[in-house]
């Protein structure tokens, strides 16, 4: 089976731990908030279930756990779990697809 088409995707960052510095002086490890969003993936899922932009974009936390870095991502199926809408399911698959082959890659 051949891979799909790679597209531009677009990405946030929210600095938790500099915003809860910021905001009420408190002090906890590095941990980072990154949302990742696949523009046609984002479409082919909104189509689906308009509902389903809560949650949308794709979070993925890089944080510090001792001295090792800690990246963690939500399972997409969750999303196709959550509308029980059929439409999303190939969605989901295709974005777990390419979540987990992005996480593999931090592995090599």
């Amino acid at each position: 089976m051949s891979s799909p088409p790679r597209t531009s995707s677009k990405f946030s960052r929210v600095d938790v731990r500099a915003t809860l510095q910021e905001k009420i002086g408190e002090t906890i490890e590095d941990y980072l908030i990154l949302g990742a969003c696949n523009p046609p993936l984002a479409h082919r899922a909104l189509k689906a279930d308009r509902r389903i932009g809560l949650l949308l974009p794709c979070n993925v936390v890089v944080r510090s756990e001792g001295d090792d870095t800690v990246v963690e991502a939500l399972d997409p199926q969750v999303m196709a779990m959550v509308s029980e809408h059929p439409g999303l399911r190939p969605v989901a698959d295709e974005a777990a697809g390419r979540l987990t082959a992005a996480l593999d890659s931090l592995r090599s």
